[in-house]
């Protein structure tokens, strides 16, 4: 089983990691800032830059030989205290990294998925403004307005504010390139399944480790005891192994795209108005391949 992932090398994906390297016929490509874990193929690779991100689909292209890709598992993601810092290509770092990246990822990708594969991208509860988790749910999914938040009129004035809604946002972009993508798999005789994986508020992770010092040295580390009381709050360990599931074994139940996990319990909720609508979807595959300098197609 050959598995391309992103964000394997701590919190989440680290877990899931630890299940994939077990299954017996696994051979992982992990893209690695730094050193890859052991039992894996690191290969180069800066999300928040778009020619490093081709640069990696080449060598795992080169990697496979003629083969064929038995999952993709686009799990990396992190969190900011603004929406000042920019990425490589000049856009906003959060949408640049958690969505624009892997959205570019998945194009280069896509034609050399294996019949039968899978494709899971981390998305989060957050993107739902019903779900209630104490971060500012998104307003839009308006591509040049996430690359760029000095042309949105409704940008937050609040630092903090606005980078906290910047990842709800990205999230909510995960969700939308999923549902296009899912569609885009049912008229593919490959039976390529597609799913937006919503681990929950998972403790334990490196998601916040960029946020300001009170979120990473008092708020993060109360959370492990407010656990029995979070409906939406999974362990590290549940978190992973799902994940590592999605990639591996579950499929989603017919016409669902969406898995939330809710105290270590998979389930299969309909997402958030927002991420529902065809017009802003639609909207946002087309400008979200305008910005990684592809023509308007499918995946693929």
């Amino acid at each position: 089983m050959l598995i391309v992932m992103t964000g394997g090398s701590r919190g989440i994906g680290a877990e899931a990691l630890r299940h994939l390297k077990a299954l017996p016929t696994a051979r992982i490509l992990l893209g690695v800032r730094s050193a890859a874990p052991a039992g894996t193929s690191g290969l180069p690779l800066d999300l928040a830059n778009l020619a490093s991100v081709r640069r990696f689909a080449d060598a795992v292209i080169a990697e496979l030989d003629g083969a064929g890709i038995d999952a993709i598992v686009l799990n990396a993601g992190g969190q900011r205290p603004s929406v000042a810092e920019r990425s490589a290509d000049g856009h906003e770092l959060t949408f640049a990294a958690n969505h624009l990246g892997h959205f570019l990822l998945l194009q280069c990708l896509w034609p050399h998925l294996a019949n039968g594969a899978r494709v899971v991208i981390t998305s989060s509860g957050t993107h739902d403004p019903e779900e209630r988790t104490g971060v500012p749910p998104p307003r839009h999914a308006d591509a040049a307005w996430l690359a760029d938040p000095a042309q949105d009129p409704g940008v937050d004035g609040n630092p903090i504010t606005a980078g906290m809604r910047a990842y709800s946002a990205s999230k909510l972009c995960n969700l939308m390139t999923a549902r296009v993508a899912a569609a885009h798999a049912a008229g593919d005789r490959r039976g390529i399944s597609v799913v937006a994986y919503d681990p929950g508020l998972t403790p334990g992770t490196g998601l916040v480790r960029q946020q300001m010092w009170p979120v990473r040295a008092l708020l993060w580390p109360l959370l492990p005891l407010l656990m029995p009381f979070g409906k939406t709050m999974n362990s590290l360990a549940n978190s992973g192994r799902h994940l590592a599931l999605l990639a591996s074994e579950l499929r989603p139940p017919a016409g669902r795209v969406y898995a939330s996990l809710r105290k270590g319990r998979l389930t299969w909720p309909e997402p958030s108005l927002l991420a529902r609508d065809d017009t802003a979807t639609a909207a946002l595959w087309r400008d979200s391949l305008a910005l990684c300098g592809l023509p308007t197609h499918a995946p693929g």
